[in-house]
């Protein structure tokens, strides 16, 4: 789990998924205009991550695209207790 409700943040919450893929759920106020941005970014960071299998549950309250890319890859890392290198040069900015 990673973040907050509070305004501007997003609360991420992941588990392992029994299936295959990502399932990624999504709470949002700006769902209509925004929600497959944010979906698509939580799948970027999944991939960079090299997660194939996960469940991820989003709770957004107008997290920016720094915001959410930090909450799902905080996210991760904690739900796989793994290090991840936050130098790497190929991250998106």
């Amino acid at each position: 789990m990673a973040g907050t409700l509070e305004s501007s943040d997003m609360l991420v919450t992941v588990r392992p998924n029994p299936e295959e893929g990502l399932d990624i759920s999504l709470e949002s106020n700006v769902m209509a205009m925004f929600g497959s941005q944010i979906i698509e970014t939580a799948k970027a960071v999944c991939a960079d991550m090299g997660v194939t299998r996960a469940i991820l549950e989003m709770k957004d309250k107008g997290a920016i695209d720094c915001v959410i890319r930090a909450r799902v890859a905080a996210a991760l890392c904690r739900a796989s207790e793994t290090h991840y290198d936050w130098t790497k040069e190929d991250r998106h900015e």
